[in-house]
C-alpha cells in the first residue's frame, strides 16, 4: 500500500480576552509574582468568560485554521478534540463543534491523553490521512482548566489558563510533512496528576467526589518526570526520524515550566531562540499548549518552509508525546 506524505496545512487559536496575572493571584492565594516567575516563568493566564465552554473555543481556533487551510467546514472528514475539560461527559466536545461548524460530512470524538493530547491526536489524524482512509481532519487542542482549578491551592491555580489550537491536517508534497511520532504512556503514575471526580469510580453525592473536581498534583514528582521525558521522548523522535539534534530549527514545547523547557534545551543542545515560548502568557493550556504556540510561531513568521520542527509535550496519565515534521 501506497502510504500518502501528510502535514499541516492550516493553524489557528484562540484565547479568551480575560487576563488573571500574578499580581491578582497574590490577593487570592499566599503567593508572589517573584516566586510564580521564578519557579515556573508564567506571568499571566487566560481565563474563560463565565459563558464560555471549551468547544466555544475550539471553534473560534478552528475557524482560523480552516481558513488558513483555504477548505470550508464541509470538506472536513474528521474531527478530532484533545481536551480533559469537555463541555460535558457526553455528548462529545467534537460533535459539538462539529455542528457549530457545519462540518456535516466529519466524523467526530474526543481524545483523552492530558497535556499530551495534541500529540496523539496528530499521530492518530496523520495514520488515518496515510492510509488513504480519510483526506482532511481537524485536530484541536482545547481546554477550559479554569473550570477545574482550585483557586484555594496555591500549588495548581498559578499554573493553568484556557485557550484553544487548531490544525487541519492533508496531504503535503514529497518531503514535507510529518517524519515520526514517539507516544509513550506510564499508568503506574496516575495519581500524581489527576481529576478524581466525575467518572465511574466516585459516587457523585461523596465529598470525595466534590473535592475530586479539581485538580491535584503531585507537584515535585510531575517536575522529576517531565525533566526527563520531555529530552527523551524529542530524542527518540528524531532518531525515528533519522534526523540529528543539529537539524531542528524550531522546537515547540509543552509550556508548562520554564525550567522544564530549558532542561529539554539543554538535552538537545538548543539556543534558546530555537525554541517556542509563550507560557509567560498563556501559562499551561493543557492539550492547548502546543497548538497555540505552533498557530503564534506561524503568525511570527518563525516557521518557513522546509523549516524542521520538533513537537513534544507530556502530561497526566502519565502519558507523552513527540513528534517531527518538516514544514
Amino acid at each position: 500500500m501506497n502510504l500518502h506524505t501528510v502535514g499541516i496545512i492550516g493553524t489557528g487559536k484562540y484565547v479568551p480576552e480575560r487576563i488573571l496575572t500574578n499580581q491578582e493571584l497574590e490577593q487570592m492565594v499566599e503567593t508572589s509574582d517573584e516566586w510564580i516567575v521564578t519557579r515556573t516563568g508564567i506571568r499571566e493566564r487566560r481565563i474563560a468568560a463565565p459563558e464560555q465552554a471549551t468547544s466555544d473555543l475550539a471553534y473560534e481556533a478552528s475557524l482560523g485554521a480552516l481558513e488558513k487551510a483555504g477548505i470550508s467546514a464541509e470538506e472536513l472528514d474528521l474531527i478530532i478534540v484533545a481536551t480533559i475539560t469537555p463541555d460535558t461527559a457526553f455528548p462529545s466536545t467534537a460533535c459539538l463543534l462539529q455542528n457549530k461548524l457545519g462540518a456535516s460530512k466529519a466524523a467526530a470524538f474526543d481524545l483523552s491523553a492530558a497535556c499530551s493530547g495534541f500529540i496523539y491526536g496528530l499521530a492518530t489524524a496523520s495514520g488515518m490521512i496515510a492510509s488513504g482512509m480519510y483526506k482532511h481532519v481537524l485536530v484541536v487542542g482545547a481546554e477550559c482548566l479554569s473550570r477545574i482549578t482550585d483557586y484555594t491551592d496555591r500549588n495548581t491555580c498559578i499554573l493553568f489558563g484556557d485557550g484553544a489550537g487548531a490544525v487541519v491536517l492533508g496531504r503535503v508534497p514529497e518531503g514535507r510533512g510529518f517524519r515520526s511520532f514517539q507516544l509513550g504512556a506510564d499508568g503506574s503514575g496516575g495519581e500524581l496528576l489527576k481529576v478524581s471526580g466525575g467518572g465511574s469510580r466516585l459516587s457523585p453525592e461523596s465529598a470525595e467526589a466534590v473535592k475530586g473536581n479539581f485538580i491535584q498534583m503531585a507537584g515535585s514528582e510531575v517536575f522529576k518526570f517531565a525533566v526527563r521525558i520531555m529530552g527523551g521522548a524529542a530524542e527518540e523522535a528524531l532518531e525515528k526520524a533519522g534526523l540529528g539534534k543539529a537539524d531542528i530549527d524550531l522546537l515547540i514545547p509543552h509550556q508548562a515550566n520554564i525550567r522544564i523547557i530549558q532542561s529539554a534545551l539543554n538535552r538537545l543542545e538548543l539556543p534558546e531562540e530555537k525554541c517556542m515560548i509563550n507560557l509567560d502568557k498563556y501559562g499551561n493550556v493543557s492539550a492547548g499548549s502546543i497548538p497555540i504556540a505552533l498557530a503564534e510561531a506561524v503568525e511570527q513568521g518563525r516557521v518557513k518552509e522546509g523549516d524542521t520542527l520538533v513537537l513534544v509535550g507530556f502530561g497526566g496519565g502519565l502519558t507523552w508525546g513527540a513528534s517531527t515534521l518538516i514544514w
